[in-house]
């Protein structure tokens, strides 16, 4: 009896002992577990990275470009600064054949092709009023734009020069003295001309000119013209008495 209760005490101590193994076994799992997701793995892909990285550079990256840098540029001929018409005709040179896209302010209007001598016209141009800035591009054969030409500045200005005549007033009778001082103010940057003689206009619209008189009725013919060509005149008579 004596060695069955031993023999029984001996099984469940042996129990307890594998039990307790089992669960230390098991923790020890969990804990290499969590370490390899944790620490040993992380390590381990960075370092396979990196060796990568040495054999075998990442190659460049490439990014495309709507620009051809080594495509000219067009030249843009237009003669004047302002124009009272609004549209108008401009003329250029570009690379032979090549397509020549115009710009104007933000937005491209006119697309021509160059001909074979590299002249082009670029037809009825609508400008709007006030300054409108001009430019334009190259374009491949890949839809590729060259960089930007020089910006060219075109006032488009419809209304008419301020013109005023101070003196002589109109059908005024002079005797005497055949000299007459005629004066008036215009636009600063206005041509004056009388009877189509041109006369001086200083920095703020002043002009002023001395004019000789036949007998009889003397007519004088005063135009002011602006930069985009628009014109006032007035009309003034004399009597010149000997």
């Amino acid at each position: 009896m004596a060695y069955r209760y031993r023999s029984r005490r001996s099984t469940r101590k042996l129990a307890r002992k594998s039990k307790r193994n089992f669960i230390l076994t098991l923790i020890l799992v969990i804990f290499l577990i969590y370490a390899t997701i944790s620490w040993i793995l992380p390590f381990f892909i960075n370092a396979l990275g990196y060796i990568n990285s040495l054999v075998k550079p990442p190659a460049k990256l490439v990014l495309e470009s709507s620009e051809n840098a080594s495509l000219a540029p067009p030249v843009f001929n237009i003669p004047y600064e302002a124009t009272n018409s609004p549209q108008i005709n401009i003329q250029g040179y570009a690379s032979p054949n090549i397509l020549v896209r115009l710009y104007l302010d933000e937005g491209s209007t006119k697309e021509v092709n160059a001909q074979s001598d590299g002249s082009f016209l670029i037809e009825n141009v609508e400008l709007a009023l006030g300054t409108n800035n001009i430019w334009g591009k190259t374009v491949d054969e890949k839809g590729k734009e060259s960089l930007s030409s020089k910006t060219i500045k075109i006032i488009f200005d419809n209304e008419k020069p301020l013109l005023e005549v101070t003196e002589p007033e109109d059908g005024k009778q002079i005797s005497g003295e055949r000299r007459l001082k005629l004066t008036g103010k215009t636009e600063a940057e206005a041509k004056v001309f009388i009877n189509d003689s041109r006369v001086i206009v200083d920095k703020d619209g002043n002009f002023s000119t001395d004019q000789s008189l036949n007998d009889g009725e003397n007519i004088f013919t005063i135009k002011a013209i602006d930069q985009a060509s628009n014109s006032s005149e007035i009309v003034r008579r004399v009597i010149f008495t000997p």
